[in-house]
């Protein structure tokens, strides 16, 4: 299953989210295709990824914000991208462009930590911006629970596009992160689970200030958990294929 748009639009231009999803692809684009060896793009990786072990020993600070902007691989920054794309412009829209890039970085400084509180001794470089944008999401929880997300809900041959509250979805992807992250070893297989955890639940507190600014209870009860606009309608096209009747 995978979420592909919400129905809730931005009131203005979502130009810092625009902008990281830009820098995230350059950055990406700049050493993946320019690094020619294996060996070169992991030294790059383990240099500029948040490593715990040395952060536990004083080292590496800078990492927590460089590690923000690294992926490993074209489907990792694919699926951060998209889900920055459809719960990014709204959280920008609610905070402002400078409070929404404050608050980004945040996020992700709170996934890097919980990663690093989770497994102090790894000396596996984490990379990715899923811990932040995991913070986005949180706030968009918080902010708009019942807003609609479109899933794309693939098995074998069957495909279909449903409608879900956010509510679900994100409590779903959020309680899968916690699971993963106790049944499985810290290093995930090669995902972080904690920090996409800590990245969700920095972006829940950091919201907090928000949604009181905006009226706290009273903004639930004045929109009931939806978008506070009329949210967006998508016609689905018709498909071409002749429909085959039963005689």
């Amino acid at each position: 299953m995978f979420p592909i748009r919400d129905h809730n639009p931005s009131g203005r231009t979502p130009f810092v989210t625009y902008g990281l999803i830009a820098v995230n692809i350059a950055v990406f684009l700049g050493y993946w295709l320019g690094l020619q060896t294996e060996n070169a793009l992991n030294e790059f990786l383990y240099t500029w990824g948040v490593v715990p072990q040395s952060v536990m020993q004083g080292q590496g600070y800078v990492t927590i914000l460089t590690s923000m902007f690294l992926h490993g691989g074209w489907m990792h920054i694919a699926g951060n991208m998209l889900f920055l794309w459809i719960y990014g412009d709204n959280m920008e829209d609610e905070m402002g462009p400078l409070r929404f890039l404050l608050f980004y970085l945040a996020c992700g400084a709170s996934a890097a930590f919980l990663q690093i509180a989770a497994d102090p001794s790894s000396g596996v470089p984490m990379v990715g911006a899923s811990g932040a944008i995991a913070g986005v999401m949180g706030g968009y929880l918080l902010l708009f629970p019942k807003a609609r997300v479109d899933v794309l809900f693939i098995f074998v041959v069957f495909f279909r596009i449903f409608p879900i509250p956010a509510w679900i979805v994100l409590g779903i992807w959020f309680a899968l992160q916690i699971f993963n992250g106790v049944v499985t070893p810290t290093t995930g297989g090669g995902v972080a689970y904690w920090a996409h955890a800590g990245g969700f639940i920095g972006g829940l507190l950091l919201s907090v200030p928000l949604l009181i600014r905006l009226g706290g209870t009273a903004f639930w009860h004045r929109t009931a958990g939806h978008p506070p606009h009329p949210a967006t309608e998508y016609k689905l096209s018709r498909s071409s294929i002749p429909k085959v009747t039963r005689n």
